[in-house]
């Protein structure tokens, strides 16, 4: 159980390349083969990553305050006023490590589904970019490993392209948490956030952007093609502003992650998950996976990132000028889902849903 436990540790810290040959010290009848245990692995690998997202930042707090009330209360007072000095740190660029995104609990958390990245056009570092992410799903787990991660390549792929995968800001309020999401290279999903990413931290930047958000999580099940996007133009607006070229960007497969209890329209329940969508900033879905209810599906999920759409910089774009390049945003994702549909499990006669 020590072995066990000292492999998952070195998978953690980025030394997990021979994990597997470690345990293969155990007598073979303790342990059952290699796949079975590679398996095992990826499956701890996701579930690290979901309960953190869940349950990570309530927990912290809840241990920052306990220990405020032990003799220890001088460690949690150190921290506050720490938490307090670096506040608006997230807002300006974060404290992203490559070691963090190299983990090698990474490449097991990708291969579990399995999670690919695939690359259609190059893109300029001397040029900053919004990708728009599609679609939501339930924990957006191709957003995170893609661009949170280096267990797809992208820094190999898009070479001198920094990529930050912005998200609810309400998560960098949580100790603890607000750090482990940093060191991905994860932002908060506001103005002052993207604003000194375009603008203030040079070129070859690529802020990545849910455009479907809360609102399209509740809607995603799987074998549904569904996107949140016809009323979504304050990316647009911002893509305009600074100038920044426009990315679309969709996932076959992200939907196929759990399955969703999915209330009809003018329900209680269906209202319920509105208002408090909009009191907590997410929509709080009943969902179910493969193992214990939270464990996803392992269906591959196929993130296709498409051709950059070069935007103008205009301070003050009109109506006319939004509503232009928001057409060309949408044709350009229709273009990519029916080009590499039928790649990726659909058929010709799938049809991408914009809402």
């Amino acid at each position: 159980m020590k072995t066990i436990l000292a492999a998952y540790s070195g998978v953690l810290k980025g030394t997990g390349s021979s994990i597997l040959s470690a345990l293969q010290d155990l007598p073979s009848g303790l342990w059952p083969c290699r796949s079975k245990m590679e398996k095992h692995l990826q499956v701890i690998s996701v579930m690290q990553w979901v309960i953190s997202f869940l349950a990570l930042g309530v927990a912290c707090t809840a241990l920052l305050i306990y220990i405020f009330c032990t003799d220890c209360w001088l460690i949690a007072a150190i921290y506050i006023a720490w938490l307090i000095f670096d506040w608006n740190t997230p807002k300006q660029g974060g404290r992203r490590s490559s070691w963090v995104r190299n983990w090698t609990v990474w490449t097991y958390f990708r291969d579990y589904f399995p999670i690919r990245l695939i690359k259609t056009h190059d893109l300029l570092p001397s040029r900053n970019y919004i990708f728009g992410y599609h679609p939501h799903g339930i924990f957006c787990f191709g957003g995170f490993c893609n661009f949170g991660t280096e267990a797809t390549g992208f820094s190999k792929k898009f070479p001198g392209i920094k990529p930050s995968l912005a998200t609810l800001a309400g998560n960098f309020r949580f100790p603890i948490l607000r750090d482990y999401l940093m060191s991905g290279g994860i932002c908060p999903v506001n103005r002052n956030s993207i604003d000194y990413l375009l603008s203030q931290n040079g070129t070859g930047n690529a802020v990545i952007i849910v455009v479907g958000g809360a609102a399209e999580s509740l809607h995603c099940t799987p074998g549904l093609n569904s996107v949140t996007l016809k009323n979504r133009k304050g990316f647009v607006r911002l893509a305009l502003r600074k100038g920044a070229d426009l990315v679309p960007v969709y996932s076959f497969g992200e939907n196929d992650a759990y399955k969703q209890v999915i209330f009809d329209e003018g329900t209680v329940w269906r209202s319920l998950q509105k208002k408090l969508q909009k009191i907590l900033g997410f929509a709080p879905c009943l969902f179910f996976g493969s193992s214990w209810g939270i464990v996803p599906f392992s269906n591959p999920i196929t993130t296709i990132v498409g051709e950059p759409i070069t935007v103008p910089q205009i301070e003050d774009a009109s109506e006319e000028t939004v509503n232009l390049y928001h057409a060309m945003y949408i044709k350009s994702l229709q273009c990519l889902f029916d080009k590499y549909k039928t790649r990726f499990g659909l058929k010709e006669s799938d049809v991408l849903h914009i809402h």
